[in-house]
């Protein structure tokens, strides 16, 4: 059984670390979780550091949508690395505990690029619109300079989001207890340990995650919504399939994405129970980031293609 040390706080106690309870407590499971966690995070990197080094190195693959292939790639290595390696140390580690500045930093990590890879998703979308309802000035539309601004300000915009939380967060005090339900250092299991007023960091909180979720979601199902005039006008059915093969790699991994996040956000809060809803966060923090190099992939002849060829230049080389 694994040692938790709880911590009773007064507010004039300084936190210096939290103990996180993780996704279950059962010492049955620890090992057979590590092993599964270790293969899905594993799978992860390889997978998106080979989207990141083939999008790289293929010249074929120097388009605007592989463009922003890689940086979904970057957010999904980055916020799954924020939390996978620490939370498979906790399922062999005696004490599951984490700094306060590494349990601040890891959140500050965590919003950057989740908040990021949801208008990345955006601009993917966008990108797909221009490709089929506007073909013949796609590459004057998605110029160079135009896709590094749709990925910069999302960036620039997470990271100030981020900061701001993170900052606002931990500003306040502590209290009652160190122990966070939960497998991770996240914004509302903090919350509720805080003794400080908190109406004014939730409204904050509300109101970016709201937007952040809204306005992304809105841009996709917008792009969406024309590229399916488009299809529908289309007078060849061999039109209309390579269209649609265009987007349904990323129409894959939007809805898997947003399916996930609105199931959790949405629910009524009657009937929301912890554990439905920590699988649930399981699934959109570390096993999404290994399934969507995987489904572009495997749908993708020009990504199975061009891995061909970086292999049989990989191989000239070393013959």
């Amino acid at each position: 059984m694994k040692h938790i040390e709880k911590l009773n706080l007064t507010a004039g106690t300084q936190v210096t670390e939290f103990i996180i309870m993780g996704i279950t407590d059962n010492p049955g499971l620890q090992a057979p979780l590590f092993g599964i966690f270790l293969i899905i995070y594993l799978v992860t990197v390889m997978g998106n550091l080979g989207m990141i080094i083939l999008t790289y190195l293929d010249s074929k693959l120097h388009t605007p949508m592989y463009f922003f292939l890689r940086h979904l790639s970057v957010t999904d290595l980055g916020y799954s690395t924020a939390i996978g390696p620490k939370m498979m140390v906790n399922f062999v580690a005696n004490k599951n505990a984490i700094s306060y500045n590494l349990c601040a930093t890891q959140l500050a990590f965590f919003e950057i690029f989740i908040i990021t890879e949801l208008f990345i998703l955006s601009a993917m979308a966008y990108d797909r619109y221009v490709a089929i309802c506007k073909p013949l000035v796609y590459m004057v539309i998605m110029e160079e300079k135009v896709c590094w601004v749709l990925v910069l300000i999302p960036y620039l915009y997470s990271t100030f989001v981020s900061l701001l939380l993170t900052v606002k967060l931990f500003s306040l005090s502590f209290c009652g207890s160190n122990i966070i339900r939960y497998f991770y250092c996240d914004c509302l299991p903090l919350i509720s340990m805080l003794c400080s007023d908190t109406h004014e960091l939730e409204l904050i909180i509300l109101i970016f995650s709201g937007c952040n979720l809204l306005s992304s979601l809105l841009i996709v199902l917008v792009s969406y919504m024309f590229i399916l005039v488009a299809i529908l006008r289309m007078n060849t059915t061999e039109g209309r399939y390579k269209a649609f093969s265009t987007c349904s790699s990323h129409l894959t991994v939007v809805i898997v994405f947003y399916g996930t996040l609105l199931f959790i956000y949405l629910q009524p809060k009657s009937s929301h129970t912890f554990d439905i809803d920590k699988m649930a966060s399981v699934f959109y923090t570390l096993v999404i980031p290994m399934l969507n190099p995987l489904i572009y992939s495997l749908r993708n002849k020009e990504v199975k293609n061009a891995l061909k060829r970086t292999l049989m230049n990989l191989i000239k080389m070393h013959t």
